[in-house]
């Protein structure tokens, strides 16, 4: 008899847990199934739950609750899967790409405002005559149109979300970078509901202007909410650090933030206190439920029709989902609507269900909204925080079953607890955590739900609240970044795999919770392999080459037994004001485990040199070298190897020779200066012990190649491995380079749609010809090749390949 009862109990567990692992699973598809398939399975797994639920679960036994899990599991894929095929079928039609269209919409969001223009989000209401759009796009309206003469043009006018536009565009497909442990900007743009990103087009010689049609109306009235509050913030408040803190926290608007302080903000562990999460939207449940409650005590008649504990229950919960919509509506703020609207509920009703019930339903309702939440970083921190609550009090848990009830003070000790159970979660996901964050943690989390927060959002209602909540934001500031100045402040470790990383978590969550110290020290082995992971690296003789997606540029990372080198670093993403390494490479290198040695410069041109500050900022031991003159920045104040042919140096029995220039640029006296960058580029050949080589070649063109044909020797050249001269330019990459070489792979490094035509048709032909395979960035993301196995080369994403990335096409050779 316990055992059926203690079945039935599991049976709300069995079924949502089987929804969510049934989402999950489907998010792992490389491709979709016709969406018919998912159909079937929704209906297949309503038919057994309706089975299941229709028996009452008298005699319920393990092969009952095997079905509801395989019932839920059909339903969560199904679902994911139907709604995934029917925002696939409003993808852009790639045969629209780079055309100039004229598109008529509203500005479904407030916009945001760039150093040269601005960024906005525009819903496509009807395009050119008998040509299907997406529903919904991301513009970029430049001050000055990209590819032109740089002549200065009028900024965009000022745009309002609600306004009702016809604009000529050119759009693209959504296409990111992809390289190891990189950000899935396919991922955000899917569950953005964008399927296509293009820039307006005001340049000379097109047909169509942009022209208003209509002022800002009915139509999103929470966005237009949303801008007044930024405006009146930035009026109100001069500085715009704290100003952009103010907006963060208010209405949810995260690009107000500068870089700086969100490098600031996450060196001391703080950042998630700068973003509207599950703190701020519970201590707002809590003001509002209590203020509720007040008054409704105050009305015998109010209180004669519902209790007071109730209506102040569902009124925060209401006005928190008002306060998490106005915000954004991010996923902590969903999970944490969802929490409390299931304890109001059960709470309305008299039910008390346990918190692991609580918890997953929460949980499913999320992944419900939106089933690639399950994909994000915030989603996991969110519900492995609130697990954690939940198990490091349970007992008080189950006595009051509202924790939001319990005042901020009570907040500010579980996120103490959180700090510490997440820090595994944190090294898995981000890897690197603030050393200093716990205690930054117990200093920010009163300062900013007790002395910023609150005034921060009744400045809404009084806005010389705003400067008070500065004024507590300059304080703020100033004692993190006396935090961020100790020794050691951040510890940054290589990704673990995801065996260690779970075993990790685990481990964090034993330490947490409210055990015996017997059973908590058993959590400590846990943490052990996460945090002395080492990741493989090649044999002594051996070296691996990573050819980094970085769009329009280069940068090439080889590594051997002990030591690494990269060979240039990307490029600088024009008037977004990153670059390659703040945004790719440092992040990359630090999931790698990867400290290089030397940093080698192919040349001076941006795309090769943009990310080499961050990347040397980041990594102050790395020796520079490469081709740059005398005058370059990057040389200022620091030792500097000049690239000269014959310079020879050997790296655990990996030998590396620089074969071009034949002239250092610091010796090439007046000419080097009139001389094209890209004719000094150096040239790099690596050579494994047992012969296998890769061949990285900077920007030469066919004067160089030649020259380098001419000085060859036997087998000089020769190389498995190319990275392809100039991106593919059709200045190089001559027949009699290629027969010199000999490559059995060539790389191209370019950008998807770049401007140049990067690489070029006659160039791909040309190595077509000589039987030489032939990848390029875009469509194989970072290409990773090993010496051991030369022919075994593999592509990032196909490693990783999901169904909402996009597939780039690449041009007819013929």
């Amino acid at each position: 008899m316990a055992d059926r009862q203690a079945v039935r109990a599991a049976w709300p567990f069995v079924a949502l847990g089987g929804f969510v692992l049934g989402s999950a699973g489907q998010l792992q598809q490389a491709t979709l199934w016709p969406w018919p398939a998912y159909a079937a399975l929704i209906a297949a797994g309503a038919a057994v739950a309706t089975a299941l639920a229709a028996r009452r679960w008298p005699g319920a036994g393990r092969a009952d609750l095997a079905l509801a899990l395989l019932a839920g599991a059909a339903i969560g894929a199904g679902l994911a899967g139907v709604r995934a095929c029917a925002f696939a079928a409003q993808s852009l039609d790639p045969a629209l790409e780079g055309r100039d269209l004229l598109v008529t919409g509203v500005v479904s969001q407030m916009p945001q405002h760039l150093g040269n223009g601005l960024r906005m989000r525009f819903d496509v209401e009807a395009g050119p005559p008998g040509v299907r759009l997406p529903p919904r796009i991301n513009l970029t309206w430049y001050a000055a149109w990209p590819g032109s003469s740089g002549a200065t043009r009028p900024a965009p006018p000022r745009l309002r979300a609600g306004e009702r536009w016809r604009l000529p565009v050119r759009l693209k497909a959504p296409h990111g970078n992809a390289n190891p442990h990189g950000f899935d900007l396919e991922l955000w743009a899917w569950t953005q509901g964008v399927q296509a990103s293009g820039y307006v087009r005001t340049a000379r010689g097109v047909d169509a202007a942009p022209v208003r049609l209509a002022r800002a109306g009915w139509r999103h009235p929470v966005e237009q909410a949303r801008e007044a509050v930024r405006e009146a913030i930035a009026a109100r408040v001069p500085d715009a650090h704290q100003a952009g803190v103010l907006t963060a926290l208010v209405a949810g608007d995260q690009a107000a933030i500068a870089r700086a302080d969100w490098d600031l903000f996450r060196a001391t562990g703080v950042a998630h206190l700068m973003s509207i999460s599950g703190v701020h939207v519970t201590l707002f449940a809590w003001l509002a439920g209590w203020a509720i409650g007040r008054l409704w005590r105050g009305s015998s008649t109010l209180m004669l029709r519902w209790p007071a504990q109730h209506a102040a229950a569902v009124g925060g919960v209401l006005l928190a989902g008002a306060y998490a919509l106005f915000s954004g509506w991010g996923v902590p703020s969903q999970r944490t609507v969802c929490m409390l609207a299931a304890v109001a509920l059960l709470r309305s009703g008299g039910v008390r269900w346990p918190w692991p019930l609580t918890w997953l339903a929460a949980c499913a309702a999320v992944v419900a909204l939106d089933p690639w939440a399950l994909m994000q970083a915030g989603f996991w921190l969110s519900f492995v925080a609130v697990g954690v609550l939940f198990a490091s009090d349970a007992g008080n848990a189950a006595d009051d079953g509202s924790r939001w009830q319990r005042g901020p003070l009570r907040l500010v000790r579980e996120q103490a607890v959180v700090t510490l159970a997440l820090t595994p979660l944190t090294l898995l996901l981000f890897q690197q955590v603030s050393l200093v964050g716990l205690l930054a943690n117990l200093l920010a989390i009163p300062w900013v739900t007790l002395g910023v927060l609150p005034p921060a959002l009744l400045g809404a209602l009084v806005p010389a609240l705003w400067g008070l909540a500065a004024w507590m934001v300059q304080g703020l500031m100033a004692v993190l970044q006396m935090l961020a100045a100790w020794p050691l402040a951040q510890l940054s470790l290589p990704a673990p795999p995801l065996w260690a990383g779970m075993a990790g978590i685990v481990g964090g969550l034993l330490v947490a919770m409210r055990l015996p110290v017997s059973m908590r020290v058993l959590g400590l082995p846990l943490l052990l392999p996460a945090l002395l992971w080492l990741p493989p690296r090649p044999p002594h003789g051996a070296f691996e080459v990573l050819a980094a997606d970085v769009g329009q540029g280069s940068a090439v990372l080889v590594r051997t037994a002990g030591h690494g080198l990269l060979f240039d670093a990307g490029p600088r993403y024009g008037r977004s004001g990153t670059d390659a390494g703040e945004r790719l490479l440092v992040p990359m290198l630090r999931a790698l485990g990867e400290r290089p040695d030397m940093l080698m410069l192919s040349h001076g041109d941006s795309d090769h040199t943009g990310g080499a500050g961050a990347v040397l900022a980041a990594h102050p031991q790395a020796r520079l070298a490469g081709s740059l003159p005398a005058g370059h920045a990057l040389r200022a104040g620091r030792p500097f190897e000049a690239c000269a042919a014959g310079r020879r140096w050997t790296w655990d029995g990996v030998r590396f020779e620089v074969l071009h220039p034949f002239e250092p640029m610091a010796q090439a006296g007046s000419n080097a200066r009139a001389m094209s960058a890209n004719t000094r580029s150096c040239v790099l050949r690596i050579v494994a012990a047992d012969g296998a080589a890769a061949l990285l070649t900077g920007d030469i063109e066919a004067a160089q190649e030649s020259a380098l044909v001419a000085r060859a020797h036997g087998a000089a050249l020769r190389a498995e491995l190319m990275v392809a001269p100039h991106h593919g330019s059709r200045t190089s990459s001559t027949a009699g380079f290629i027969d010199a070489v000999q490559p059995s792979l060539v790389v191209f490094q370019a950008g998807y749609r770049n401007r140049f035509g990067h690489p070029a048709r006659q160039v791909r032909a040309r190595y077509e010809a000589a039987d030489v395979e032939a990848m390029d960035t875009p469509a194989c993301g970072a290409v990773h090749w090993r010496s051991l196995q030369p022919d075994a080369w593999a592509c990032e994403r196909r490693l990783r390949r999901r169904y909402w990335h996009h597939v780039a096409r690449l041009p007819a050779l013929r």
